[in-house]
């Protein structure tokens, strides 16, 4: 069974590997090759990041108050319902979907993409190879390390803890029982799947980049790792992070090609 689920989760690496590259504009590469994706690219990108909350118009608090109340809402109504009907229902614990589920919230899918992605842009100089292996590391470092905080600080208690869906202990540091929210694995699921998605060339492999993160959100529920609104939080600060990265990198890119196009225009970025 293992063996199958490995199976299938390396096939999918490597359509997506395959699928989702972008194709090289030659004259664009050229007028964008000062986009590095190396280490200082990385600590200035970084500092930008810490400092974004500085700089959110209405439409950015107006979505960190939906997700808010959206968790809220998920704790006082759904949680402990879906809980108690999953829990009745286990014939699927060891499926194939379960599995692939929380093998794609894993550490190792990144690693492994990145990698790949990094390899073929090195060997073949393939720029939206590198561009793609920099927005996975940089995308999931940025989630792991908001989710892990938001985590210990909360403290919110496991599902199989039997304490309740309300049941917090902030600022737990030891152990993981009380490190519920939000869902790791949902989060770097959904921090992969964005980038993936956003980079596909295909509207079916946007679509199929977000099929495994469902399968994790699904799969840390079903297996009481995680409540519901443990998932949906995560999976929003997945999608908004690599959103982020990616949409940085692309606005990078626009304003280089529109310099490239006009040797004499000078562009200077207001934020």
């Amino acid at each position: 069974m293992d063996i199958i689920i490995n199976k299938i989760i390396l096939s999918f690496l490597l359509l997506t590997l395959c699928g989702s590259s972008l194709a090289q504009n030659p004259v664009l590469m050229d007028s964008v090759r000062q986009l590095k994706y190396n280490f200082s690219q990385f600590g200035n990108e970084s500092w930008d990041y810490i400092k974004q909350p500085t700089k959110w118009n209405g439409s950015d608090w107006l979505k960190l108050g939906l997700i808010s109340a959206g968790t809220f809402l998920i704790i006082e109504t759904a949680d402990e319902p879906i809980r108690d009907v999953v829990l009745k229902n286990q014939q699927y614990y060891n499926s194939i979907p379960i599995k692939a589920g929380n093998v794609w919230g894993d550490w190792y899918p990144t690693v492994i993409l990145a990698g790949g992605f990094a390899l073929h842009g090195w060997l073949d100089d393939n720029y939206s190879s590198k561009k793609i292996a920099f927005e996975i590391t940089q995308a999931g470092l940025y989630t792991e390390i908001v989710t892990q905080i938001i985590k210990h600080s909360l403290g919110r208690s496991r599902p199989y803890k039997e304490l309740g869906a309300t049941t917090f202990k902030p600022f737990s540091f030891l152990g993981w029982d009380f490190t519920s929210m939000p869902a790791g694995h949902t989060s770097w699921a959904f921090s992969l799947s964005t980038v993936l998605s956003r980079n596909a060339k295909q509207d079916w492999l946007k679509v199929l980049a977000y099929l495994p993160a469902v399968l994790t959100f699904v799969a840390r529920i079903y297996h009481d790792k995680h409540w519901t609104s443990d998932n949906f939080l995560a999976a929003a600060l997945g999608y908004f992070i690599a959103t982020w990265v990616v949409d940085k990198h692309e606005k990078k890119e626009s304003m280089m090609e529109i310099s490239s196009s006009f040797p004499l225009t000078f562009i200077i970025p207001l934020n």
